[in-house]
């Protein structure tokens, strides 16, 4: 290759990795630009997100966005909620209507290889199950032979059902609706004998009925459902953030760093401790966010534990046990690598 021809090479390479840093950081841009960041999620999901009686938007997938704009702007309420239902989740994303999309949505192979959109993570793990009224007398799932069962449209649930049922050798009805407190409503109207959907969704719905005694979950779960954020592919510096927003806050679960500590934890001589509170070394500037940004989420939004409480556990109506959502170190799944 001659001179002139290296020459051009070199340019020809240094403008498209310059183009692709772009690329990389115009998420961010973006949203630091625009001044707040557009967050879609449920549009009215007990636990996960839900505006409560002052119309603010309360819940475990809502803190996850509200941690990233603690991140990012040192505030955790420059966030503009976008209710979407299952249909439109995915293509509000990615459209670019929102930024992330943090929405009870399961990870599948599919939804990772086929649309554009990477998950960040797994900030729930869920399965799915069944909820029936008491009265049917119907203590499993193989006893559901004829059912009709409300299922909500654009869902995993659809397929996992299906399968079940084959393998099962047992029939069933599909009542498809559009939105999760339609198949709530078909429930009590009688449209169907039974509800399916994730465990956590049917916790939540459950409270909606007009008397959530008369009605239980039955013991099988029959599915695996990683819910977590979604982000748009072809931005590494935006799924970093993302990422590392859900990492800061188990690991903060794990060294014992909370709201009501962390200014004190400040002073800690741990260095694993240091180094995610910004003490030690600049862990934010790859990403693009201050070399606090973790102190930013704990202090501001909370550690996982004390997001999961709040939200979904002992401390919220629906007091759903931590079970596979607990630490690493308690038998659970929730793991975080390290800051360093």
């Amino acid at each position: 290759m001659t001179r002139t021809g290296k020459t051009s090479l070199f340019i020809a390479t240094t403008l498209a990795l310059g183009l692709a840093q772009q690329a990389q950081a115009a998420t961010l841009d973006t949203v630091k630009e625009r001044g707040e960041l557009k967050c879609g999620v449920n549009s009215g999901l007990a636990g996960f997100s839900n505006p409560d009686d002052k119309g603010a938007w309360r819940g475990l997938d809502v803190d996850l966005c509200r941690a990233v704009s603690a991140a990012v702007f040192n505030d955790p309420d420059k966030v503009q909620f976008i209710p979407l239902n299952a249909k439109e989740r995915l293509t509000a994303l990615q459209s670019g209507e929102i930024d992330v999309l943090s929405r009870n949505t399961t990870w599948t192979s599919s939804r990772d290889t086929d649309l554009g959109v990477n998950f960040t993570g797994v900030n729930y793990y869920d399965g799915q199950g069944f909820l029936i009224s008491k009265k049917l007398g119907v203590t499993s799932a193989k006893e559901l032979d004829g059912a009709a069962i409300c299922i909500q449209s654009g869902t995993t649930t659809e397929l996992n059902v299906a399968d079940y049922f084959r393998k099962n050798g047992i029939s069933y009805t599909a009542v498809v609706f559009d939105t999760s407190d339609q198949t709530v409503q078909g429930l009590e109207a009688g449209r169907c004998d039974v509800l399916t959907s994730d465990l956590s969704q049917l916790y939540a719905l459950r409270t909606k009925l007009s008397n959530p005694d008369d009605a239980m979950a039955l013991p099988e779960v029959i599915s695996k459902e990683p819910l977590g954020p979604v982000v748009r592919q072809g931005d590494d510096q935006w799924f970093n953030v993302v990422k590392w927003t859900h990492f800061a806050m188990v690991n903060a679960e794990e060294l014992g760093i909370n709201q009501g500590n962390v200014d004190e934890m400040l002073k800690s001589d741990n260095p694993d401790i240091r180094r995610l509170l910004g003490n030690d070394a600049d862990f934010g500037k790859g990403m693009g966010l201050s070399k606090d940004w973790a102190y930013r989420i704990i202090k501001q939004v909370g550690n996982y534990g004390e997001v999961f409480e709040a939200n979904v556990g002992q401390g919220s109506p629906l007091k759903i046990e931590r079970g596979l959502n607990a630490l690493w170190t308690e038998g659970g799944l929730q793991y975080a690598p390290p800051v360093r």
